[in-house]
C-alpha cells in the first residue's frame, strides 16, 4: 500500500510540472465516464424508484463514519452500528430487507461477498472519498451485475478524474477516541494522462466496551483519457481489525432491569467474572473479555476499466477486475473439550480453554460488458458478465490448555467454495412523442454453487448446486408536462440461498422469486419537488430472518412460503430562499407472512446427571404476522440553513418504527419506535495561501436519547425450569451512542 502511494506521488508531481499549459473539456471527461455505468443505473425518466447522492452531498458529513450510516436519509432506509457509533461493523436495511438483498457495484463489478451475499463496508473504511456519486434503486431496479436485487440495488462510481491538480488533506476528531486522517492527490489532466490516490487511517474506541475499531486504506488511479476512449486502472483495499461486538447487549442490561439481570445471570449459569461484567457495564455492556477477540481481514481490488465511444450512436465498455481478501476472527473459548476439535482423538473427554482462529481466503474475478446503441428516440443496451469465486474456509488452535498434547497451528476443519455467475441482459428504451417513455429489459442469470469439506461445528458439507433465473422488466413513464409525470412497472428477481443457508438448515433452502409492481408520480419545478412511490412486493418463498444468530453472528434464514411488503414512499422538498430548503421523506408499509410457523425446541435434562431425557420440536402456527426487522413508518427530514455564504446549517432528523426481533409479532420480542436528531455544520473559507480550509462539524443523537437500532432473540424450553406454557426468550440489543461529535478540518491546495 505504501509503495503504490509512493509511486503515485512520483506520478502526480511530473504532471503538475506542466499541468497549467493545458486546458482539459470537464465535461467531455464526465460524459466518457458515464459510459462506464449507463447501462446499469436508472434515469430521470426511468419507471423505477431511485435516489442519486453527489460527493457533495456526502462532503460534509464524511468524518469517518461507514457508508451505511451516511446513506441514513435515504428513503425506506434504516442503518445500524455493532460498535453503537458508526465506525466498524455497520448495517444497512431498504423496505425491511437486509444487506445481503441489496446488490452493490462498484464501478458496475459486483461488490457483495459470493458467499453470504452481504457487504462489508469496514473492509473498505473512507472509500466514500473516493466516490464521485451513488445511486440507490429501491425494489428489484433495473438489471445489474452480481447477485439479484431483492429491495435494492446500490451503484457507486469512483471519482470523475480532475482536469486541475490538487492535494487534499482532512483530518478528523471526535467522540470515543474516533480519529480520521486522510491525504488525496491528483496530477490533473495532461495530454490525455493523469493519476490520483488516496490514503487513509481511521480508528476508533467505540461507544460499546472494547468495540474498537484500526481501520486503513488507499485508492491509486491513473488512466487516459481522450475525446472518445478512456482506460483506467484501479487499485483499492483495506485492512481492519476491530473488536468483536457481535454478542450484542441482554434486555435487562439494556433496561438497568437488575432483578432481571440476576435472572438472566441466574437461567445461563453464568461464571463469577461473566456476572460481574453483566452487573457493571451497563448498556455499553460487551460480552467478550479476551484482550484479542478481534476480527482482522484486508482485501485488495484491481480493477482495469476500457470505454469507447465509436460514433453518435455507438459505445462500448469492458471491465476486468480480481479480489484478493485473508482474515480471520480470533476468539478464547473456555471449558472445551479436544472432542469439540479432534472428535477421533483418545483424549476427546478431557477439556481446558483453547485460542482459536477461523479464517477466509479468498479469491473474487469477474468481467464485465456492455453495449449501448442509441439513435432518434431508440436507446438500447447490451451487457453482462461473468464472475467466478474461489474462497477457502478453515480454522486452527493458537493456543490451549488442555491436560493432553494436541495439534497447535493445523486446521482442525476445512471447506471450500467455488460459485460461478454469469448474466446477459438486453435493455431498451423508447421515446414517443416527447411524452412516453417505455422500458423492457430481460436478464438471464446462471448460478453454480459447490462447496465441500467440514464447517466450523465439524460437520461434513456436501454442496452442489445450480440454478438458472430468467428476471424480465417492464414499465412506462407519462410526462404531463415538464414538471408533472407518471410511472410504473412490474419487475421479477430470482435469487439463490446463500452458504450458510444451504449449509446450516436441515432442510434445503428453495430460491426466492419476487414480483415487483411499482407505480409512482413525480413533480419537479425549480423551488420545490413531490414524489410519491407505491409498491407491492410479491414473494414466494422468501428467505426471512428468524430473529437468531449463529455462533459468529450471522442471521439465520428460513423459507416462507407466501409473504409480502407493500407500501408507499413519499418524498418532498421545498427551497423557501437561497438561504433556507426543507427536504423530507417517509415510507409507509405493511411487512407480511401469510402464513408461518415457529418452531422452539423443548429440552428435559435429568437435573442429577445433566443427561438429556427429551427433546421435541413444538411449533405454533401463525397468520399475517409481521416481517422481523421490518418497520411500519420510516422518516427521514432535514432543514438547511446558509446564513452566511460559506456557513451551511443542517439539522437532520430520523423516526423508525417498532420492529420485531422474529416473526410472531410479538410484543415482548421487538424494538422500541425511536426518533434522533443530529446537526452539521460547514464553514469555509479561501485564504491567499491556499484554496479552501473547511471545517466540518457532525452532532449525532444531540437530544441524547437511549435506543437500541437492532437485535436478535431466540426461545426454548428448559424443564423443570420453564413448561411448554411458558417458554424462556432471550433478547440481545444493540445499544447506539448518546450524544457524541466529529469535527473535522480539511485543507485543499
Amino acid at each position: 500500500m505504501k509503495h503504490l502511494f509512493i509511486v503515485l506521488t512520483a506520478l502526480v508531481l511530473t504532471f503538475q510540472v506542466n499541468a497549467q499549459e493545458q486546458q482539459q473539456d470537464s465535461t467531455q471527461v464526465e460524459k466518457l465516464d458515464e459510459v462506464l455505468l449507463s447501462a446499469t443505473r436508472a434515469k430521470d425518466k426511468t419507471p423505477v424508484a431511485f435516489s442519486n447522492i453527489s460527493k457533495k452531498d456526502l462532503e460534509s458529513t464524511n468524518l469517518g463514519q461507514d457508508l451505511p450510516i451516511l446513506l441514513d436519509q435515504l428513503p425506506s432506509v434504516v442503518t445500524t452500528s455493532d460498535a453503537g457509533a458508526g465506525v466498524g461493523y455497520t448495517g444497512i436495511r431498504v423496505r425491511g430487507t437486509d444487506a445481503t438483498r441489496v446488490n452493490v457495484t462498484i464501478n458496475g463489478i459486483p461488490y457483495n461477498d459470493a458467499e453470504s451475499q452481504g457487504t462489508f463496508w469496514v473492509n473498505m473504511p473512507d472509500f466514500v472519498s473516493s466516490v464521485e456519486d451513488i445511486q440507490l434503486q429501491r425494489g428489484v431496479g433495473t438489471s445489474t451485475n452480481g447477485s439479484g436485487a431483492f429491495g435494492a440495488s446500490l451503484n457507486l462510481k469512483t471519482l470523475n478524474p480532475s482536469t486541475e491538480g490538487y492535494a487534499t488533506t482532512t483530518n478528523v476528531v471526535g467522540s470515543y477516541g474516533t480519529r480520521k486522517h486522510n491525504i488525496s492527490l491528483g496530477s490533473g489532466l495532461k495530454n490525455g494522462f493523469y493519476a490520483e490516490g488516496r490514503l487513509s487511517k481511521i480508528m476508533s474506541d467505540g461507544y460499546i466496551d472494547r468495540a474498537s475499531s484500526d481501520l486503513s486504506s488507499y485508492y491509486v488511479e491513473a488512466g487516459y483519457l481522450d475525446e472518445k476512449t478512456s482506460i483506467k486502472g484501479i487499485v483499492f483495499g483495506g485492512k481492519e481489525e476491530t473488536y468483536q461486538s457481535w454478542y450484542g447487549t441482554p434486555e435487562a442490561v439494556v433496561k438497568g432491569d437488575a432483578q432481571g439481570i440476576q435472572d438472566f445471570i441466574d437461567r445461563n449459569y453464568s461464571s463469577e467474572a461473566e456476572a460481574e461484567n453483566l452487573l457493571n457495564s451497563g448498556r455499553t455492556y460487551n460480552y467478550y473479555t479476551y484482550d484479542n477477540e478481534i476480527d482482522h481481514y484486508e482485501q485488495t481490488h484491481y480493477q482495469l476499466h476500457m470505454s469507447h465511444q465509436f460514433n453518435n450512436h455507438f459505445s462500448a465498455n469492458l471491465s476486468g477486475n480480481y479480489t484478493r481478501g485473508k482474515g480471520y476472527f480470533e476468539q478464547y473459548k473456555d471449558g472445551e473439550a479436544v472432542g469439540d476439535y479432534f472428535p477421533n482423538s483418545a483424549n476427546a473427554d478431557e477439556e481446558g480453554d483453547v485460542i482459536r482462529r477461523r479464517w477466509l481466503d479468498n479469491d473474487f474475478y469477474a468481467i464485465v460488458s456492455s453495449f449501448n446503441y442509441k439513435k432518434d428516440n431508440l436507446n438500447l443496451y447490451l451487457g453482462g458478465g461473468y464472475n467466478k469465486y474461489d474462497g477457502n474456509h478453515f480454522g486452527e488452535l493458537i493456543w490451549d490448555s488442555f491436560p493432553v498434547s494436541v495439534p497447535i497451528r493445523t486446521d482442525y476443519y476445512t471447506s471450500i467454495g467455488e460459485k460461478n455467475d454469469y448474466n446477459a441482459y438486453l435493455k431498451a428504451e423508447y421515446t414517443l412523442d416527447y411524452t412516453w417513455f417505455l422500458f423492457a429489459d430481460v436478464q438471464y442469470r446462471g448460478v453454480d454453487y459447490k462447496s465441500n469439506g467440514l464447517s466450523s461445528d465439524l460437520v461434513p458439507i456436501n454442496v452442489s448446486e445450480t440454478y438458472n433465473f430468467f428476471n424480465p422488466k417492464v414499465g412506462v413513464t407519462y410526462s404531463i408536462d415538464n414538471y408533472n409525470s407518471f410511472y410504473g412497472s412490474l419487475a421479477i428477481a430470482n435469487r439463490e440461498p446463500n452458504r450458510d443457508d444451504l449449509t446450516k438448515n436441515p432442510v434445503l433452502p428453495q430460491p426466492e422469486r419476487l414480483y415487483d409492481y411499482e407505480f409512482g408520480y413525480k413533480l419537479k419545478t425549480t423551488n420545490y419537488y413531490a414524489t410519491a412511490n407505491l409498491y407491492y412486493m410479491d414473494y414466494k418463498d422468501q428467505l426471512v430472518l428468524t430473529g437468531d444468530l449463529d455462533n459468529v453472528g450471522d442471521p439465520i434464514r428460513e423459507n416462507v412460503k407466501e409473504s409480502y411488503r407493500a407500501g408507499v414512499e413519499l418524498q418532498a422538498g421545498y427551497k423557501f430562499s437561497d438561504r433556507l430548503r426543507f427536504d423530507a421523506n417517509a415510507t409507509f408499509s405493511q411487512n407480511k407472512i401469510k402464513d408461518f410457523d415457529y418452531v422452539v425446541y423443548d429440552t428435559q435434562y435429568d437435573p442429577n446427571t445433566w443427561e438429556t431425557v427429551s427433546y421435541e420440536a413444538v411449533t405454533t402456527s401463525y397468520q399475517d404476522t409481521d416481517i422481523s426487522f421490518s418497520p411500519n413508518i420510516v422518516a427521514g427530514g432535514t432543514l438547511r440553513f446558509t446564513p452566511l455564504d460559506n456557513l451551511n446549517l443542517a439539522f437532520i432528523s430520523k423516526y423508525v418504527g417498532k420492529q420485531y426481533l422474529d416473526n410472531t409479532s410479538s410484543e415482548s420480542k421487538s424494538m422500541d419506535a425511536y426518533f434522533v436528531n443530529n446537526f452539521n455544520a460547514s464553514y469555509k473559507i479561501q485564504p491567499k495561501w491556499i484554496k479552501e480550509i473547511a471545517f466540518n462539524l457532525l452532532v449525532n443523537n444531540i437530544f441524547d436519547n437511549e435506543y437500541v437500532s437492532n437485535g436478535y432473540t431466540y426461545s426454548y424450553y428448559y424443564r423443570p425450569q420453564a413448561s411448554t406454557d411458558n417458554a424462556i426468550t432471550e433478547n440481545f440489543y444493540y445499544p447506539q451512542a448518546k450524544i457524541n461529535f466529529l469535527l473535522g478540518m480539511t485543507l485543499r491546495f
